[in-house]
């Protein structure tokens, strides 16, 4: 069976997910030289899963259903959301305060899972469903992103 835009951005949420985990880590362990590289490390990932939704799969959508104001605006809402908040953290970790980083790291949480929730039990649905036999080329186009 072909590679489907839910299991490719799926396994995608996942590696995201550890990478937080081992961000959180860090920050408890208060090895802020280590911080900043896993912090680095994990926005660069998350940023380009943001990427490849909004510059390549989200467009492709659009233009196949002509739903522009549907779900893909209001996961581009939450994705700036969680922008927010990392930019935040990413000063609590220049400033090394650890509480306000779990603090942060805590709303960041529940906003990642409530958002991949709904990616994968919709979203990604609606596209491959959409898309059909063209998924494959939209996945090699996310997948041919280049990291900012």
């Amino acid at each position: 069976m072909s590679e489907t835009i839910s299991s490719f951005l799926t396994q995608d949420h996942r590696n995201c997910d550890e990478e937080f985990a081992n961000l959180e880590n860090s920050v408890a362990s208060e090895n802020w030289t280590e911080v900043e590289k896993v912090f680095a490390n994990f926005f660069a990932d998350l940023q380009h899963h943001f990427d490849m939704e909004e510059k390549v799969m989200f467009p492709t959508f659009e233009e196949r259903t002509g739903m522009t104001g549907g779900p893909t605006q209001m996961m581009r809402m939450e994705h700036q959301q969680m922008t927010q908040i990392l930019s935040q953290m990413k000063e609590d970790v220049a400033n090394k305060n650890k509480d306000h980083f779990f603090g942060l790291s805590e709303t960041l949480m529940m906003l990642m899972q409530q958002h991949n929730m709904k990616e994968e039990q919709m979203l990604y649905r609606m596209v491959d469903n959409h898309l059909g036999a063209d998924a494959s080329l939209v996945i090699t186009e996310m997948k041919d992103l280049e990291r900012v």
